[in-house]
């Protein structure tokens, strides 16, 4: 789904600290840092990293899938005002 390196790129992007989103995404401040510290799968419940993604998609970050180059993270356009 996510990696530990995605969640510390996102939040690096968003200028989030960990405590930012453990609050943002409804989990606690030792997940995080723990996910963030793992290497390879994130060993954790689905609904805990859905929780964290979601909050990095609200904030404004676009994951990007694996694709020959490796996944990472990106900030997503806004809308063009009008």
């Amino acid at each position: 789904m996510i990696s530990s390196d995605q969640i510390r790129g996102a939040r690096a992007l968003l200028r989030l600290s960990q405590a930012d989103l453990a609050e943002a995404a409804d989990v606690s401040l030792e997940t995080i840092k723990r996910l963030e510290l793992m290497d390879g799968e994130l060993k954790t419940r689905l609904e805990t990293l859905t929780k964290i993604k979601a909050a990095l998609e609200t904030a404004g970050v676009e994951f990007i899938p694996e694709n020959g180059g490796g996944a990472g993270v990106r900030l997503a356009k806004r809308g063009k005002k009008k």
